[in-house]
């Protein structure tokens, strides 16, 4: 029996030796309910209601407790405001009554527990030097001389009163803030400083390029590029070579253009809010002649406007206008300049 074990135990070794890893056994890759975490936190952030609707539904299927999406939401107070906050909380109340609604039960998960720490703000400071492994002067330097309540709210609120609570664990807060700041535009000191805190509780940037995919699908590829900047990895192209460009011309029944108007505007608001793959709809009235119509209409490839044609809003608008519209010709465009591409409408802003 020893013999046997022996030879097996040599076999074992010679197999690691012979056939190495793979680099998918490599990478380390985020759970399905991190990958929900990611998702709800990003659109959170940046205010997206409708989609976070979808993430918030995803990631109970995924598995995430009810308590800790509530702790997410709680948290992210700190990173995006107390509105977007309180937006994505009651969006997540209705979502929880829609499910209780149609017999769905969500486990309530961990309770939080209230944090009773007699000096919060030395708790804050030690969970601080924790997560960025150095010394924590007491006050921070700079902004904490400069504006000491600022200093304390961040040490007992954030630090000590949120982040003492068990329901999520240092690492999956870690991977909310990241993935709100990545979703932010001009945040770019405060993402660099929670990779560097991220990676010391374990996220690795592998699993961080796999964030990136998250906040590209759910924000924009230009803060997805923000992260990968973040971290040393090559940009990823903004305007993609399948870029579907298309000029839509429309002549309107005179009598109908009123009514229309108002369709047309309610499937081009929907459109850009609830679909990541429409880059813009942008309809126009010939000034001269106002009955014809004209939309520039631009999807990030031809996958995402086939999508777009089954939405229930593309739906309720073509199947409401068609005694609306007296003549239609759908045009195909080429862009001349990609790179003045990236910055169009920006100027509007």
């Amino acid at each position: 029996m020893k013999v046997i074990s022996w030879k097996v135990g040599l076999l074992l070794v010679l197999f690691n030796i012979i056939i190495p890893k793979t680099k998918a056994q490599e990478m380390a890759i985020l759970t399905k309910q991190e990958k929900s975490l990611a998702g709800i936190s990003a659109t959170t952030a940046t205010g997206k209601l409708d989609l976070l609707k979808i993430q918030l539904i995803e990631g109970l299927d995924n598995g995430l407790t009810v308590n800790e999406i509530k702790e997410t939401l709680t948290q992210l107070y700190a990173y995006c405001g107390f509105p977007r906050s309180l937006n994505a909380i009651n969006t997540f109340s209705a979502v929880l009554a829609d499910r209780k609604a149609k017999n769905i039960i969500d486990p309530e998960g961990e309770k939080n527990i209230q944090n009773t720490v007699e000096d919060k703000y030395e708790q804050g400071r030690k969970t601080l030097e924790q997560l960025t492994k150095t010394p924590q002067a007491r006050p921070a330097p700079g902004f904490g001389e400069f504006a000491p309540r600022i200093d304390a709210f961040l040490k007992e609120h954030l630090f000590a009163d949120i982040f003492a609570s068990k329901v999520l664990d240092f690492r999956k807060r870690e991977l909310v803030t990241i993935s709100a700041l990545a979703a932010m535009e001009g945040v770019e000191s405060q993402l660099k400083s929670h990779i560097s805190m991220g990676r010391n509780t374990g996220i690795t940037d592998a699993e961080l390029k796999e964030l990136s995919i998250i906040i590209r699908k759910t924000v924009s590829t230009t803060q997805a590029n923000t992260l990968l900047k973040s971290i040393d990895q090559p940009m990823l192209a903004v305007i993609s070579p399948g870029m579907m460009i298309r000029i839509s011309e429309i002549e309107i029944v005179p009598e109908h253009l009123e009514a229309y108007k108002a369709i047309l505007k309610e499937e081009a608001t929907a459109s850009i809010a609830k679909e990541q793959g429409v880059i813009a709809i942008f309809p126009m009235l010939q000034k001269q002649h106002p009955s014809q119509v004209r939309i520039v209409e631009i999807y990030a490839d031809k996958a995402a406007y086939e999508q777009h044609l089954q939405t229930p809003h593309f739906k309720e608008y073509k199947t409401s206008t068609l005694k609306m519209v007296k003549e239609l010709k759908l045009i195909d465009m080429e862009r001349l300049d990609q790179e003045t591409m990236k910055s169009i409408f920006r100027k509007l802003e």
